[in-house]
């Protein structure tokens, strides 16, 4: 699983519901991202991952 930030409880948790999305970069570049749930709050979390 993938460890990120959640904004609503301030700490840093494994993301629930996990799963790789593609979003819009500059120059038209499609960048990676997680993106899930914190299991705590249900608040959504989002990470962005490097290069393949």
């Amino acid at each position: 699983m993938t460890e990120a930030y959640c904004v609503k409880c301030k700490a840093k948790r494994e993301m629930a519901e996990a799963q790789e999305i593609e979003m819009k970069g500059k120059g038209g570049v499609a960048r990676r991202a997680m993106k899930g749930k914190c299991p705590t709050c249900g608040t959504s979390m989002f990470r962005i991952l490097g290069k393949a």
